[in-house]
């Protein structure tokens, strides 16, 4: 089980870091990361803490647990900035809160990250273009199939638009509780909800995830 979007009481989750990791094992996950929400003023807090405790928790632990941020509701114009100093403070993925359908995000939030060379994952993109999807794929960032309520609406969307552009998938669980961690069924059910048939659903939740560790440049365990 891999999951590259999570959030915990440093920003809008339930729990603390380490128990949402220890959580996370519980449901069989081999590698996550942690990224809770953040703007220029809070970025350096939450990412020194998450560092602290990913690593903490990555020694003990079976499990690699990734310290990392979604840059959220940053002006379009500071995302690249925001994304630069979150990998100078340690971050190791970074992830900007795309345009979902559900929330007022401001309009060129999606092409300001799919333009920087500091993003990973864009999240839950919404009704993304195809300009900005192959704009993605020149980048190696990756757009996300969301299994949380609400932003998942718009993932039929996301998966055939990144099909036609050539642009890159990963399923995550934006998860805020205990009970949004992923499950291997329900990760299935979510790919293949979202269009997939499953052969595609299998490299969505098997190749996908190593895909976007080698681009993070993290070895997988």
């Amino acid at each position: 089980m891999y999951d590259f979007h999570t959030h915990t009481f440093l920003s809008d989750g339930v729990l603390s870091p380490l128990e949402l990791i220890r959580r996370a094992i519980h449901n069989g996950y081999r590698v996550m990361a942690i990224t809770d929400h953040v703007g220029p003023g809070n970025l350096e807090f939450v990412v020194k803490t998450l560092v602290e405790d990913c690593a903490n928790a990555s020694r003990r632990w079976d499990i690699l647990a990734l310290p990392g941020v979604e840059i959220t509701y940053a002006p379009k114009e500071d995302i690249d900035a925001v994304a630069q100093d979150a990998r100078a403070l340690g971050a190791r993925m970074v992830n900007v809160h795309g345009e979902t359908i559900v929330e007022p995000v401001e309009p060129g939030t999606n092409l300001a990250a799919v333009s920087s060379d500091n993003v990973d994952v864009l999240a839950h993109p919404g009704l993304i273009t195809l300009d900005e999807a192959r704009l993605a794929a020149e980048k190696g960032i990756f757009l996300e199939v969301s299994a949380r309520r609400g932003h998942g609406f718009a993932n039929g969307h996301v998966v055939r638009t990144a099909s036609a552009a050539g642009a890159r998938i990963v399923l995550d669980s934006d998860a805020h509780a205990p009970e949004d961690l992923l499950t291997p069924d329900f990760a299935r059910k979510v790919a293949l909800g979202a269009g997939l048939n499953e052969l595609g659903a299998n490299h969505l939740l098997e190749s996908a995830p190593l895909d976007l560790l080698q681009k993070v440049g993290v070895e997988h365990p």
